[in-house]
This record gives structure tokens, sequence and C-alpha cells, in this order.
């Protein structure tokens, strides 16, 4: 009996060792994941909203040995830059990574690296959720031996669905953009302790601090564009500026059913950043054309509700959208559904007025029952304010899982992947996304000596082909920035803003070289990477846009409108392949 005794007692302690040592790994597990998602919001406010994708590389022996996230859309995946910084050691290592890779090569560049480096095992925040790339990087790594665990799938526990739910909050605008097919929307507001946002004559600086209104700069620069309403313009004169020095400047939004706006305000000047002011079709036709002579973007609306000025942005590629306007306009997107999330500033001051304005107008709601109540509420002091910020929305259920066109169509054969005769492209994380010109993949084009110049994307080498040649000091010093630039956005910043500001130093003849100048760099592109060749071959038959809606001349437009010269580039160029292609097989049957 003691014998037997002691063996139970073996075992036991055995298992609690055992069970002990699962939990620690369980922890660490979810440790890890969090700190993916923690670095992949390390570019905010330095470039526009995109995915944020981090990795962390962690050794068997539990050492963190590299890590990596992704700078900017058309930027080299977290994992390459992950696997780079762990070099051999990532042999038998785990990879952390806040939601499933999908980069835009083309050729599964994040997946390819993390096999080849030798990792044995990925830990994965959440799905993507795009439905064309959701499931495809679990899938492949799967199908190259690589254990791999899923958060909330095949791990499942309270602490789980709290590393799950930092790996949603992270990529809150992107899941929203997928699931609602609107941009993720912010509700900001400073008032004073007894609801006011401005005293009865409408002076409203300063209700809150200096440190709040610092806050508010970080907010805007998470995000790609910041909306006002006219009321906002005639009484603020705000500039919306992120006021950081330099980075993402988001674009600013004045949405004005009459047009009844000053001639002169700051929004009008463009010298940093564009303005985009919406309006009712054939409202003030003489004060469109005097914002149009200005370079200020006019969009009109049939009716202009809030619902399909968000829906025409997401078509613009944004993902985040800060509203920062008065209360007739907030109560106006609540009720059109298209606010997600608020940002109370609350200043404890005391204003009064039975006139002053309140931070959200007339909602319909008679009764306290009817209030709208905020999810996820969070309080933080700042300076002498306070911040209260929750959810009006939830986080959208990206669960079940819904099934991607390559999977139905193994389902179901009769629906082909690629059978639309339109295709469309514009960012780079869309089903096409590689046509983009932003698209990360490097090219070597000759210089003007002839010898072969590295440059990291086509927009990289048609930015700076715009002060090729100049004879000025300063065309060339632009030209240098352009090509060492860390992404194919900051280097179309550096581009535009020094086409509009500095116009003397573009060279005389841009105008009728640019396309030739892109078709170039489009060929060279799709000449040295065999699978975008395949891929720019498989849309023999369609027609290819470039979805932008803004853009009127590499773009397709909002209606339609647009010159969609980028897209007929394409085409031009799957025409010549073809052409080249048919010919080589000529010539094989006559070799035969």
């Amino acid at each position: 009996m003691a014998l037997s005794f002691a063996v139970v007692a073996s075992s036991s302690s055995i298992m609690c060792k055992a069970i002990n040592a699962n939990n620690h790994s369980h922890l660490q597990d979810l440790s890890y994941i969090k700190r993916a998602a923690l670095i992949s919001d390390k570019s905010a406010g330095f470039t526009s909203p995109h995915p944020n994708f981090g990795c962390v590389i962690v050794t068997p022996s539990v050492e963190v040995v590299g890590e990596g996230y992704l700078y900017a859309q058309g930027t080299k995946p977290a994992e390459v830059l992950a696997v780079e910084a762990a070099g051999e050691r990532c042999r038998g290592a785990t990879a952390y990574v806040n939601m499933e890779p999908g980069d835009c090569h083309g050729d599964d560049t994040a997946v390819s690296a993390l096999v080849q480096a030798g990792i044995s095992r990925a830990v994965i925040g959440m799905r993507h959720p795009l439905q064309h790339l959701r499931g495809n990087a679990i899938r492949a790594l799967r199908s190259q031996g690589l254990q791999v665990d899923v958060l909330g799938e095949d791990m499942q526990s309270k602490l789980v669905e709290e590393a799950r739910k930092a790996c949603l909050l992270v990529n809150l605008p992107f899941v929203h953009r997928a699931a609602s097919r609107v941009p993720f929307s912010v509700l900001k507001y400073a008032m004073t302790l007894d609801g006011k946002i401005a005293a009865s004559s409408g002076h409203a600086a300063w209700i809150s601090s200096k440190l709040s209104r610092n806050r508010v700069f970080e907010l805007r620069g998470r995000s790609d564009a910041i909306i006002v309403g006219g009321n906002t313009v005639r009484s603020d004169n705000p500039r919306l500026t992120a006021r950081h020095g330099g980075g993402h400047m988001p674009i600013r939004i004045v949405l004005s059913q009459s047009l009844d706006l000053p001639e002169e305000a700051n929004l009008w000047d463009l010298s940093d950043v564009s303005t985009v002011v919406v309006t009712q079709r054939g409202a003030r036709r003489s004060f469109q054309r005097y914002l149009a002579s200005k370079g200020v973007e006019v969009v009109e609306f049939d009716i202009l509700n809030p619902r399909d000025v968000m829906e025409y942005f997401h078509d613009r590629g944004y993902l985040s959208i800060l509203w920062e306007c008065g209360g007739t306009l907030a109560a106006s997107a609540i009720s059109s559904g298209v606010i997600h999330k608020v940002f109370a500033f609350v200043a404890p001051k005391i204003i009064g007025g039975k006139n002053a304005p309140s931070p959200v107008g007339e909602l319909g709601m008679v009764e306290m029952s009817q209030a709208l109540d905020l999810i996820d509420v969070c309080f933080e002091q700042i300076g002498p304010d306070m911040l209260i910020s929750g959810f009006l929305q939830p986080i959208p259920d990206l669960t079940p899982t819904i099934p991607s066109e390559d999977e139905t169509f193994a389902i179901d054969p009769t629906v082909a992947p690629f059978e639309t005769s339109i295709i469309f492209f514009y960012k780079t994380w869309d089903l096409y996304g590689a046509f983009s010109n932003f698209s990360p993949h490097p090219i070597q084009m000759p210089d003007e000596d002839g010898n072969y110049v590295t440059w990291f994307s086509v927009e990289h080498y048609y930015q700076a082909n715009k002060f090729i040649g100049v004879s000025n000091p300063l065309a060339q010093d632009c030209v240098d920035k352009i090509k060492s630039a860390k992404s194919p956005e900051e280097a179309a910043r550096m581009g535009r803003l020094t086409q509009r500001r500095q116009p003397h130093l573009v060279r005389s003849d841009w105008e009728s070289v640019k396309i030739d100048v892109m078709y170039r760099a489009l060929k060279c592109k799709f000449s040295i990477y065999p699978h975008l060749n395949s891929m720019l071959l498989s849309t023999a038959g369609s027609v290819l846009v470039e979805a932008s809606p803004h853009d009127l001349f590499w773009g397709g437009g909002r209606d339609g409108e647009g010159l969609n010269y980028l897209g007929r580039l394409l085409m031009k160029l799957r025409s010549e392949f073809l052409g080249e292609s048919s010919a080589a097989s000529e010539n094989t049957c006559i070799a035969l």
C-alpha cells in the first residue's frame, strides 16, 4: 500500500508540474501576443492608418530574438523584419503575430519568410478581417508543417479573450472597415463640467488644458481625415493640423449643406495638407469655383447625409476618421450610425448660459431609457481634465469565418474567383493590391548616365522623376530625399508637397512625360517579378480600374469620370506581354 501510495503521489506531482508548466507556457504565449499587438502600433502618427502587423520571435529557451512591425503600406512585412533581426536563431523558434499575415506582395512573402527561417510554431492573435485573405496564411503555414495556434480557436480561456481583444483593438479601424464598409469614426469634443462646448457668444478657446489638446493632436495623427461642419469653420477658423513637426497629416473635410462658408479661412491654405469640402449638389456654384481656384476639392451629393459621406470616404480607402464638429452635425452622425467611439474631454469649469451649445444636438429622445450607453468605458485624468472614452457600437464579430472566394470555388466550381469583367484595385491590401504603384516591389531603373539605380517602389521612382534633370541643388536634394523615403506614402507626400510649394523645381516637361515615366516603371516591375506577371496575365479579358474616387487622372473617379491612366497602362502592358507570349509560342512551334 505504501508503495502504491508513493507511486500515486509521484504521479500526481508529475501531473501538477505538467499542468503548471502548461499554464506558464500559456501565459507566455499571451504575453508575447500582447507584445506583438503593442509594437504593431509603433508607426501611428508617422504614417497614414493601415493594417497594423507586429511580429515577435521567441526561442525555445524563452528569449526574444527578433521583432518587427509594418511601418506603412508598401513596406516590408513585420514577419520579414522580425526574421531578419533574429537571423539563424529563428530555427525551432515560435513567431507571435497579432494578426494573420496578409501581405500585398502577391507571393506570400510573410509566410515564406517564416517557413524558410525555420520557425516551428506560429501563434496568431486573430484571422485577417478581409475575406480574400482570411485563413490563407494559416492554411499555408500548416501545409508547411508549422504548428499554428489561433487565439479563440485553438486556444480558449478568459485570458485568451483578453489577449485577442488587444489584437482586435489595435486594428479596430481595419476590422470596422471590413465589417461595415464605412471608416472607423471617432467623435471628439471638449466640454465644461456643465456640458457646454462654448460660451453663449460662441467663444471656445480654450475649454480644455494644453495637455488635453496635445492628446487631440495624437488622435488627429492616427486619423485619415478630420471632419468639421460649416459652423465650426465660421466660428473657430481652425487649422486642424496634427502639429507634430512631420509625419502623417490627416486630410481636412468640411461638411456644409448650403456652402455658406467664408472666403478667407485657414482650411483653404493647402500648403501643408489638402482640404475636401462636401456639399449638396448645386450649392453656390460660384463659391465652388472659388474653392477650386484655391485648390480645394469639392465633392457634391444629391442628398447630404453622414452615412453616404462615410461610404464615399470608405471608397477612398480611409480607415479612420475623427469628427471634431459641433452638436448639430454630431447628432446627425450619431443618428446615422456612423460614430463608433467617443472621446469626451471634461474640464473642471462652469460657463453656464441658456443658449450655450452642447456637444450633441437633438437626437429625438424623450426618455432617459432611450439614452445611448457607452461600452467599455475608460476614465483617464489628463492634467486638470478628465477624458471619458467608450464605444457607441460593439466590436464587430468576425466569426463565423466567411469563406474566401477560393474556398467558395472549392465547394462550388461554378463560382470562379476571377470571373468579373471589371477588376478594381486601389489600396495595397486589396485583392489586386500588387497592381498598385505603392506596392512594395523594388525596381531597378537606369539613371541619366545609364547606371542602374534601385528604387523601393514604383511610386518612389515616379515622384523623384518630377525633379530629375533640373539644374537646381534643391531639386537634386528632393530626389535624394524621395529615394530614401521609408515608404511609398512618404515618397508621395514629399513629391506632392514640393510640387505644390516649389513648382519651379519641377521639370518643365513633366506633364508630357509623366505617363511614360509611370509606364517604364510598371514595365520593369511586372517584368522582374514572375508572380506579378502571371497575376497580370490572369486578368486577360477584364477591364482594370484604379478605384481611387478622387484621382481623376490615374484613377477611375467616383462615378467613372476619371481617366484611369494607371488601369490603362496596366492593360497596355498586359497586351504587350500577351503578344510576346504568343510570339514565343509561334516560334516554339516553328522550331519543332
